[in-house]
């Protein structure tokens, strides 16, 4: 069985969201329910996101859209090897800052990852 990201095109549009165009929907959709993954150490996977409260469900697919939007928008930053640089004084760095969580390899806007940790997977107790 192939995996299918925990939110389609239509759901995204459904919900609301608009970022994404359709040509790079399901691609960014599947990278982001991916990474949500990675975040949640697979506890959705191996329950199964129909398996989780309504509640858990709801906030997982709002998460895989906005991260979805928050990694398109973003692609060419977060895809640097650079952790930071300057030219002629001006400066910019990427990695874990005031608004930007990392872990896992995963770069997420703190936000986001807040509303994430609400479902209780990203325990690493569990």
């Amino acid at each position: 069985m192939a995996y299918e990201p925990y939110v389609n095109s239509d759901e995204y549009l459904s919900l609301g969201y608009d970022i994404i165009p359709q040509e790079d929907r399901d691609k960014a959709l599947l990278t982001a329910s991916r990474h949500i993954d990675s975040l949640t150490f697979n506890r959705i996977v191996g329950k199964g996101i129909d398996n989780l409260a309504v509640y858990q469900q709801d906030l997982i697919k709002e998460v895989v859209c906005e991260q979805a939007e928050f990694e398109y928008e973003n692609a060419d930053v977060i895809d640097t090897i650079l952790t930071s640089y300057s030219i002629n004084g001006v400066s910019m760095s990427f990695g874990a800052s005031w608004n930007v969580h990392v872990e896992n390899g995963v770069a997420m806007k703190t936000d986001i990852y807040s509303k994430l940790k609400q479902t209780g997977l990203c325990c690493r107790l569990l």
